[in-house]
């Protein structure tokens, strides 16, 4: 428990139903969905589609989404809603273009958007509320405005340059030629009709009307690869959460082309080397989470892939020999130079928010632009902020993850859920692009290993790796940064904190919800 001397925020507790976003107004959605009588998917998909509206560079309904859903008898089911490439977009093609790398702001980094597609599939199964009904609130921000959160805001002004890029997100995303600031009103007309659309008429209006034209001539006057078949033939996944016991409680998570795996694998790493006997704020803790990183992250690279074209699986990757010759590399008081090659493991085989309603579903759910505002592409009629989560492929022919025609990418996208005695416990999640993975074992340890609370747990401070830097967060400046510069890390102060989570406890012995959510963002938890 925090101490009350010092500013901070303490956990949420309720009994009945709530939800951690990173904004209040999409938790106050879901809550006030619940209390209509929907359950945890509709309240999650109604606070979702509102964060595609006040939360514009962060998640979009031209993104993609993921989500583990526990649900009263019947147990825990895994959706990949992640999008596909085009099918002309041959690694052949683009070596014969001269282009080496797919780059950010371009069309080829856009691949179809799996948002739209992977809400309808998750109402239709396990909802009980309509299109209409869920997206009405996000509708209405859309058409008659919202003010701009203060962190919001923040990120927008950062993004301005890659808003200049492209005609289509000067229209829609700037006022007066500048980013909005705090508190001011913004609309986004556009995209409230293309919205209305698909509350009219559900996932079809997005994937074979002219909600599709617009966005297919937009990339393809861009020189995409896209049609309107590669829209069309768009379908989320059920898919088989995997999952590693951790002390008391089991992590689940979900499959490539997801790197769930690699929070997954991290925790090996600390079973394997005691990272618990270490204190929870000590340089040791820091040098050894971000060394089991790196090395993690490395087997990521090389072998996190669409399952359909991987040849490493997660049980090879999970596997004791495989952890054993990773850890094996890791000098407790010293940054390892080089990782080496990573071993070929013997056999085969990525906003969050988190909601629980009053009959024990579950829901954490994640749908993200990957970058801030995504590729920078805005479809100038319909006002869809376009993903770049074709940045994930590599243009190697040899590669598990090379682009290939209706292939997912690597995915940084990944919800989280532990159990206990295969009871939901924890439902949560921690955005930040490629941080998502360590955050989660960052945050399942704080809670497992040294007791914090949901909302200490998220608190904590954070260091990770940007490229060869290691970026630590402004608290761990002064001792921390110092120890481990002269460990071989390569230290720098990161300008914004890494990610933000969300995350809310179930305490099913005592019938209360515990949330926190991460004052990184402008969100919170809130229950009833």
């Amino acid at each position: 428990m925090r101490s009350f001397h010092y500013p901070g925020r303490s956990p949420v507790i309720a009994r009945h139903g709530m939800c951690a976003t990173s904004h209040p107004l999409a938790s106050l959605t879901a809550i006030e969905i619940l209390k209509r009588g929907g359950n945890a998917v509709d309240a999650a998909i109604s606070a979702t589609a509102l964060l595609c509206v006040i939360e514009p560079a962060m998640t979009g309904i031209g993104g993609d989404c993921f989500a583990l859903i526990h649900k009263p008898g019947t147990g825990l089911i895994g959706l990949n809603a992640s999008g596909r490439a085009p099918a002309a977009a041959t690694c052949a093609w683009y070596a014969d273009a001269g282009i080496k790398q797919i780059q950010v702001t371009t069309p080829h980094a856009v691949t179809v958007p799996g948002a739209i597609d992977g809400w309808a599939t998750l109402l239709r199964d396990h909802g009980t509320m309509s299109f209409a009904e869920v997206l009405a609130p996000a509708i209405d921000a859309a058409e008659n405005g919202f003010a701009v959160a203060p962190r919001i805001a923040h990120d927008w002004a950062t993004l301005k340059a890659k808003i200049d890029l492209h005609a289509g997100a000067r229209k829609h995303l700037l006022v007066d030629g500048r980013t909005p600031r705090a508190g001011d009103i913004v609309r986004f007309k556009a995209l409230a009709s293309t919205l209305k659309a698909i509350a009219r008429d559900g996932r079809d209006a997005f994937y074979a009307g002219p909600i599709a034209t617009d966005i297919v001539a937009e990339l393809r006057a861009l020189g995409g690869l896209h049609t309107q078949a590669d829209f069309a033939a768009q379908r989320a996944s059920y898919v088989t959460p995997i999952s590693v016991p951790y002390a008391d409680c089991e992590l689940n998570e979900l499959p490539p082309n997801n790197q769930g795996v690699v929070a997954l694998l991290m925790l090996r790493m600390f079973d394997a080397i005691a990272l618990r006997d270490h204190a929870a704020s000590s340089v040791d803790r820091y040098h050894l989470m971000l060394e089991c990183g790196r090395l993690a992250y490395a087997a990521r690279d090389a072998f996190v892939a669409d399952p359909d074209h991987a040849k490493v699986g997660v049980a090879a990757m999970l596997s004791k020999s495989f952890v054993a010759d990773l850890v094996a590399r890791i000098d407790p008081k010293r940054r390892i130079s080089s990782l080496g090659p990573i071993p070929l493991p013997k056999g085969t085989d990525t906003t969050c928010l988190s909601v629980v309603d009053g009959n024990g579903m579950v829901v954490s759910f994640i749908n993200s632009l990957f970058s801030g505002f995504g590729s920078g592409i805005v479809t100038a009629n319909t006002g869809v902020v376009l993903q770049n989560r074709g940045t994930g492929f590599v243009l190697d022919p040899g590669h598990d993850n090379c682009i290939a025609p209706g292939k997912r990418p690597l995915h940084t996208l990944v919800p989280a859920l532990a159990t206990k005695a295969l009871k939901p416990w924890l439902s949560f999640g921690v955005m930040g692009g490629a941080f998502q993975a360590a955050g989660h074992a960052h945050v399942l340890a704080n809670m497992v290993d040294y007791g914090m609370d949901v909302q200490e747990a998220i608190d904590h401070p954070r260091v990770f790796f940007d490229g060869g830097e290691v970026q630590y967060e402004a608290p761990l400046a002064g001792p921390i940064a110092e120890a481990l510069a002269a460990m071989g890390h390569p230290v720098a102060q990161r300008a914004d904190p890494w990610g933000g989570g969300q995350a809310i406890q179930i305490e099913a012995a005592r019938g209360i919800l515990i949330g926190g959510s991460d004052a990184r963002k402008d969100g919170c938890a809130i229950g009833f």
